[in-house]
């Protein structure tokens, strides 16, 4: 039977009555290991904290007299399709450029690249930030107790606080299943809400109409003009509709007014015409649906909903003390910045990183998660960025946690991202370069980019689709997936492995097999003459992505038995592949040549993807090299003015890690919280970095600092488990349960004193698996769905 506007009412007094509604009122003396809580509301967006449901993502401030909850959704998208990205010019001039940066004439080459090479992009377009939710309420008398918090578990947001006699509680949820941002006010006495809510900061052309005296409509369309021509991007609606419990709602001019109700529900739907749906269909049904469900059943659909994948994970990294771990989040963070041990907080910030990738990367979400994820601070797509896919690291660092961190369905958007790049690279690639296969450079969009970027130094970075369609490499390692091999994986691997094939050409001094012209992103290097340049022949970081791209390729052409001819092709041209290089200063060359650095404290450090995300280099199988990478960091971070960047850190993290250097990459891992996330533990790129003005929020920091957590505790690359590769003594004590392996393993471990007590694997499909702890390995052969449990005694047995 369907859900009556009574059994609505009942079923929200009834959620008052919930024993969890007390756990919002704790004192803070008590612990909530997945929390973030604070004392006072969000005066600024980083201090507003998540929600969200794959697509629609809300920044909830908790106002006491104004509720602000801004609005954003991930396809409110400006721009357009367009055909005519890519230079008329740039096949025309390819060979050309190339000979002139093989005759060293670097500074001339680099003009008949701003000339002819760069992309010629006018409908690119950005996410855009949607029109905030605002409730505005009688001032009353002062209020005391206030908490606002998000628990991680359940996502839900929570304010709370007292007037007088009276206690007034919210609760925001951003319901997957049901499509919806639903809020809920009550009152421990009747008849107290009263408050007037509608649109505010509409920076998009729109009007606003009320439907009845319960709901109001919003539409618009996602025009501006930095980015497309003002007239390019998606028509939109927002749909807002109020349940009140007694009291009245009446309808105002472009608003609803509540008095005097015992609670409210406020529903909140968002549609485009994205892909070509209806929005008014979109946000009709999705009301329809919602309102014929009381609150305490959206609650609970959307708890059971989000804990499913949530609960695939535990992180115990040890106590903090009695004083740091009962303060609030903002306090904790600023005394880890001083110096204090927080193992807690930064056990809250792994399962942050998790939360954040399941409200914003679902199965089905429409697209993946941008620059911002699904959430706009209206910053980066008001500058020259956008708020848009990079491909040149942050987006893969969305995703780095998605496998390891047991979330594997979450990076489905990105696949189907890169399935559309496959077909628009093929244009790119044949127009461009006059090669098969399909190719993209440094920045896509919604709308399927993938000609280079419009700047020098950025723009022609060639193996960035290479590096994107890795994570559906990493989806089938992880996950022993043949099936998902054959039909996804191998079709995009092999057309990309037909364009290097086709485009790349032999070096004159040694005959390497070279890309280019192409970019380090984003790093310029000094040519002899002392000129600052970027674009070159055969830099570093294309030779790993095309090394992996071949391997991947040969890999899977022998798993699935298929493309001989081809698999043999591949194995000739990666013998033909460059040397990685040390140079004159002991460092990791980044370019062919041992050329000096235009800027020592850059961010980038992108050759180092040789040690993470991929394996070519190592301290045991390569160890001269890995001393090689350790200099490229360290004369990177003692250059003076090093540019920081919340992904730069997270890098750090990680390649430390890789290093089995578990000090320094808990140093890093400190530095990324207390220095590159706010108050609400979401990280920024920093002012004054990469143009920024000011503080930008940027979730890779978030997303790449748990793999971070995730890669010093367990390492499973170069056909191995490796246990505690880089363990730091901050964290004596501990457990994790849960996480992923390459080969389709899963994996908990305990720790004591520093360490291994215990270890638990799992295997899904079944296998043969040598596991490393410390220097001693031994070899499990377990079935499909067999467990085996470690100790430290059993590596001892086996040395």
């Amino acid at each position: 039977m369907p859900t009556t506007r009574r059994r609505f009412l009942q079923g929200g007094l009834a959620l008052a009555a919930l024993p969890h509604s007390a756990i919002a009122l704790l004192p803070s003396g008590n612990r909530s290991l997945d929390e973030l809580w604070y004392t006072r509301p969000a005066e600024r967006w980083l201090e507003a904290l998540p929600v969200g449901n794959g697509q629609l993502g809300g920044m909830v401030f908790g106002g006491i007299n104004k509720e602000r909850i801004a609005i954003s959704e991930s396809t409110a998208w400006s721009g357009a399709p367009s055909e005519h990205d890519v230079s008329p010019g740039a096949l025309e001039h390819l060979t050309e450029i190339r000979q002139l940066l093989f005759d060293g004439k670097y500074a001339e080459a680099g003009e008949l690249c701003q000339k002819h090479l760069l992309g010629r992009s006018t409908s690119f377009g950005t996410n855009l930030p949607l029109p905030e939710l605002q409730l505005n309420f009688e001032p009353g008398e002062a209020s005391t107790q206030y908490r606002r918090s998000l628990n991680l578990d359940e996502a839900v947001a929570r304010v709370s606080f007292r007037r007088g006699a009276v206690r007034f509680s919210r609760e925001v949820i951003a319901s997957h299943p049901d499509k919806v941002i639903a809020i809920r006010l009550t009152a421990s006495k009747p008849g107290q809400i009263s408050f007037r809510t509608g649109f505010e900061a509409v920076a998009i052309p729109a009007e606003i109409t009320n439907d009845g005296q319960d709901t109001v409509i919003l539409r618009g369309n996602a025009f501006e003009r930095m980015h497309s021509n003002g007239q390019q991007g998606v028509a939109l609606q927002m749909h807002v509709k109020v349940v009140s419990e007694s009291g009245s709602t009446s309808a105002l001019a472009q608003g609803i007014e509540v008095k005097d109700a015992d609670a409210v529900t406020i529903l909140v739907a968002v549609g485009t015409n994205f892909g070509g749906s209806d929005p008014q269909a979109t946000c009709a049904g999705r009301l329809k649906q919602a309102s014929g469900k009381s609150y305490a059943q959206l609650r609970a659909a959307h708890i059971a909903d989000h804990q499913e994948l949530y609960r695939r994970m535990s992180l115990d990294l040890g106590r903090s003390s009695a004083n740091t771990g009962t303060q609030p989040t903002d306090v904790r963070k600023k005394a880890l910045e001083a110096g204090a041990s927080d193992p807690e907080l930064i056990a809250l910030f792994f399962q942050y990183g998790r939360y954040l990738t399941i409200a914003g990367s679902r199965a089905d979400s429409p697209l993946p998660l941008a620059l911002q994820g699904i959430w706009n601070d209206g910053l980066a797509s008001s500058m020259g960025w956008t708020d848009d896919f990079h491909l040149d690291i942050n987006t893969q660092q969305n995703y780095w946690p998605a496998e390891v961190c047991n979330l594997s369905e979450c990076q489905t958007p990105l696949f189907d991202l890169i399935d559309g790049l496959r077909t628009s690279g093929r244009r790119t690639a044949k127009e461009m370069y006059g090669a098969p296969g399909w190719v993209c450079h440094t920045v896509t969009n919604a709308w399927g980019y993938t000609a280079p970027g419009w700047g020098l130094g950025w723009g022609l970075y060639v193996t960035a689709g290479i590096w994107i369609a890795q994570q559906m490499w990493d989806h089938y390692i992880f996950n022993a997936d043949v099936e998902f091999l054959r039909t996804r994986a191998y079709p995009v691997l092999r057309e990309a492995a037909e364009f290097f094939l086709s485009y790349m050409v032999p070096e004159p001094k040694h005959g390497w097999l070279v890309t280019g012209p192409s970019d380090s992103p984003e790093n310029w290097y000094l040519t002899p003459d002392g000129q600052r340049c970027a674009e070159s022949m055969g830099n570093t970081i294309d030779r790993i992505f095309v090394y992996a791209l071949y391997s991947m390729c040969i890999e899977a052409a022998k798993v699935l038995n298929t493309d001989d001819e081809l698999r043999s092709r591949l194995e000739a041209a990666r013998a033909k592949l460059p040397p990685f290089q040390i140079g004159r200063h002991g460092q990791l060359q980044e370019w062919l040549e041992d050329f000096e650095d235009a800027d020592p404290n850059h961010r980038h450090t992108s050759h180092l993807v040789a040690l993470y995300p991929e394996d070519q280099i190592s301290p045991r199988t390569t160890p001269e090299l890995a001393k090689a990478a350790v200099v490229t960091i360290e004369r990177r971070m003692n250059t003076p003015n090093w540019e920081q960047s919340e992904w730069g850190r997270a890098n750090l993290v990680v390649y430390y890690a890789r290093l089995f250097k578990g000090e320094a990459a808990h140093k890093h891992l400190v530095g990324l919280i207390a220095k590159a996330a706010d108050d609400n533990l979401l990280t920024f790129s920093s002012g004054g970095v990469a143009g920024a003005e000011q503080n930008i929020f940027a979730i890779d920091g978030n997303t790449a600092g748990t793999a971070g957590i995730a890669e010093m505790l367990l390492q499973s690359q170069g056909g191995e488990l490796q246990l505690l590769p880089a363990l730091p003594a901050a964290w004596p004590d501990g457990s994790i349960q849960g996480l992923c392996a390459r080969g389709g393993f899963e994996v908990d471990i305990t720790w004591r004193r520093g360490e291994l007590s215990s270890a638990t694997i799992r295997s899904r499909r079944g296998g043969r698996i040598p596991v490393r702890y410390g220097h001693k390995t031994l070899t499990i052969h377990l079935r499909p769905a067999e467990v085996v449990h470690l100790r430290s005694a059993n590596f001892e047995q086996n040395a």
